[in-house]
């Protein structure tokens, strides 16, 4: 079967495509045992360091408060930045030059910019010129990082989505003389949301993992970083790691299944469009330009045996 991106492969490929395969799982299956072999030689896998998450402590102590403030300052990021994001992403196409510039130079700086250095930024900003207290700081800094940097990245999402939206849907809605503002908000926005989606979903696990830089350097208390208090009082660092990441993946993963199925549930209730005009209802197009299978009155003379919705005769 040929696709518009590649060839079928043929006999000779499908062979070789086997043998690639089977010398991939080969190295893989010698990959996983030779990482085996060296934790079990430097004592990693050894019961007494992995006990510790068996119990509760390790956890209500530890890894759930962490876990908690990786969630908030992530929620709280993508909560502002959603908005802030198409916000700037609907003014860099709009037609006055005075708010499409700016709106370009504000996505254009902050994209470039590291998002620890914003946090790095923030937390000094707000040490000398705010009251925040030394507990609140690292929360506060995060969130701005991540807010700046991740909002000029929606932006662009946003107006890449509007544009990917045939033509024809904007030169409808002038012909029936909607606004620009009317267009956007009625008919452009609703439909790029499907195609949005799985970037949007994209960069919110990007904001839920660089939550994890404020806890390296601005002693934030999430997860990575109640890795490490966990970790020096057990001397279980490997472990720790091990379990950190497999939490990180498995909340990556919920996300990204969510949003597979939202994506797929708005497909299904973007496929039907109403009602559908034929041949014989065009006919029947009154003055009003309704319908007449659609007009309230035609149905009400049906009934009443009014077949002309006149007063009589």
């Amino acid at each position: 079967m040929t696709s518009v991106l590649y060839d079928a492969p043929g006999p000779g490929a499908k062979r070789r495509n086997i043998v690639y395969s089977v010398l991939f799982l080969i190295v893989l299956a010698l990959g996983v045992w030779w990482i085996y072999s060296a934790m079990s030689d430097k004592g990693q896998l050894e019961w007494a360091k992995w006990s510790p998450f068996t119990e509760s402590q390790a956890w209500t102590t530890y890894l759930l408060p962490g876990l908690v403030n990786t969630l908030k300052a992530a929620g709280l990021a993508l909560v502002i930045a959603l908005p802030l994001g198409a916000l700037f992403g609907i003014s860099r196409l709009s037609d006055h030059r005075w708010v499409r510039v700016p709106a370009g130079v504000v996505v254009e700086f902050f994209r470039a910019i590291p998002v620890l250095i914003l946090m790095v930024f923030a937390n000094q900003l707000y040490a000398e010129y705010t009251d925040i207290s030394t507990d609140m700081r690292p929360l506060y800094a995060v969130v701005t990082g991540l807010v700046l940097y991740n909002a000029s990245v929606l932006a662009e999402v946003v107006r890449a989505g509007i544009l990917s939206l045939p033509k024809g849907q904007t030169e409808a809605a002038k012909a029936i003389g909607l606004r620009k503002g009317q267009t956007m908000r009625t008919i452009l926005l609703p439909q790029s949301v499907t195609a949005m989606l799985p970037a949007l979903v994209s960069q919110l696990v990007v904001i839920v993992k660089d939550t994890a830089l404020g806890g390296a350097l601005l002693s934030f208390t999430e997860l990575l970083s109640a890795r490490k208090t966990l970790a020096a009082n057990y001397g279980n660092v490997i472990p720790s790691f091990i379990v950190v990441a497999v939490i990180f993946i498995l909340l990556n993963l919920l996300l990204t299944t969510f949003a597979s199925w939202l994506e797929k549930r708005l497909r299904r209730a973007k496929r039907s469009t109403g009602a559908v005009l034929t041949g014989a209802t065009m006919d029947d197009l009154g003055a009003t330009g309704t319908p007449a299978a659609l007009d309230p009155k035609s149905k009400t003379d049906r009934a009443t045996g009014n077949e002309g919705g006149g007063f009589g005769g």
